[in-house]
């Protein structure tokens, strides 16, 4: 038994290192993110650059963590899940990245929560509500925005309780984008003794809406939850505006709608945009009397300038920071578990002006309704 001490020291100091939290000590704090550079939601993909390199470019200039420097290094993945199980492999095992940050869309997300799981790295502020990043199963896992339960519950409660609306529609994206959304409405009627007049969906990364119209279109319905990329639903309503039993209907998306590109898309196309509805997780980012609006504007035209400012490039710039913060925090070794404590403990002030509270995965909890007048996005004031 003596003779085995040794062996079972050895044993135990193999499983110790192997198991122990990497303490990462390089002066580059590499964040990875895998994101639609290119494809039919690449501005997506650039909103979420400029937004979150803006407040990056700004740590490193200024010495923000004290000289250490972060690296954003982003990869394309085209919206499309087979590239982001790609990029996620690349990003993990080749360029060893310290967390992952920023990776657009449901179903591209879905497609990488094997690895994951595996790898317990962090995995933070994702731009999709979906319910699976926020069932409190893996502690690596943070959400930076509320889940589109929360959006499409208050635009439901927006048609109805506000506006006495009883007949919904839905035009979805036929993915998993699009079934967590369509879910979300059926629980969201269900409360209210509703069901559904019509629905039509559509295959991601097309334009093919033809189909979800004609099924809609004969329902006649008082409004239509959009759960789709800007493009398809700005061809959707400007088809819908065309038809005379659907042109005062009211046409509601969520924050993955993007607003911004959906607006620019329909003044192209010569479409009005009367009877608009937007969820949005963040406040308006024309905002300037909230002091870190007022900040995203300044670091935004200092670093892109050619970039128009919109509500995307704002959630990113606002998880940027959230992010840079937490490491900032860290007054130990800078491990991915120190990581993930310092996030969930983020200060309920650092985003001034915008309450932050660590709740069931996720730091924000409000949703904010816009409708556009007047070439401006206008805040539902509930």
């Amino acid at each position: 038994m003596i003779k085995r001490i040794p062996i079972l020291i050895f044993i135990f100091a193999l499983i110790f290192i192997y198991f122990k939290d990497k303490t990462f000590t390089s002066k580059t704090i590499i964040i990875g993110s895998s994101i639609p550079k290119s494809g039919t939601i690449k501005t997506w993909g650039d909103a979420v650059t400029a937004g979150a390199d803006s407040y990056f470019n700004y740590v490193n200039e200024e010495n923000i963590l004290n000289g250490k420097k972060i690296n954003f290094l982003t990869l394309d993945d085209k919206y499309e899940p087979e590239l982001t199980t790609d990029n996620i492999n690349t990003l993990t095992f080749k360029d060893n990245v310290f967390a992952l940050f920023g990776f657009v869309g449901t179903p591209t997300v879905k497609s990488i929560l094997p690895i994951l799981h595996d790898k317990d790295i962090p995995f933070f502020g994702a731009f999709t509500g979906a319910s699976f990043l926020r069932n409190g199963k893996n502690e690596n896992l943070i959400n930076f925005r509320s889940s589109y339960e929360e959006e499409i519950e208050a635009i439901v409660s927006h048609l109805h309780e506000d506006k006495g609306l009883t007949s919904i529609a839905v035009f979805y994206q036929n993915d998993d984008y699009g079934e967590e959304g369509y879910v979300s409405i059926l629980k969201s009627l269900e409360k209210r003794d509703l069901l559904l007049v019509a629905q039509g969906s559509y295959k991601r990364n097309t334009l093919s809406i033809n189909h979800a119209f004609n099924e809609i279109k004969d329902a006649h319905p008082e409004a239509i939850i959009m759960i789709g990329a800007y493009k398809a639903n700005s061809l959707f309503i400007k088809k819908a505006k065309e038809n005379e039993f659907l042109k005062d209907t009211i046409f509601s998306t969520i924050s993955f709608g993007d607003a911004t590109e959906m607006i620019r898309e329909l003044k192209e196309q010569k479409t009005n945009t009367s009877n608009l509805l937007f969820s949005q997780v963040v406040p308006d980012y024309t905002n300037s009397e909230i002091p870190v609006i007022l900040e995203y504007q300044t670091l935004m035209k200092k670093y892109y300038p050619k970039e128009k400012l919109g509500f995307i490039s704002l959630e990113a710039f606002l998880s940027a920071k959230v992010l840079v913060n937490a490491l900032g925090r860290i007054d130990t070794s800078l491990t991915r578990q120190n990581f993930l404590t310092a996030l969930k403990n983020t200060p309920n002030n650092i985003l001034d002006g915008i309450y932050l509270k660590f709740y069931k995965t996720q730091l924000l909890n409000k949703i904010y309704l816009f409708h556009y007048e007047n070439s401006k996005f206008i805040e539902v004031k509930r």
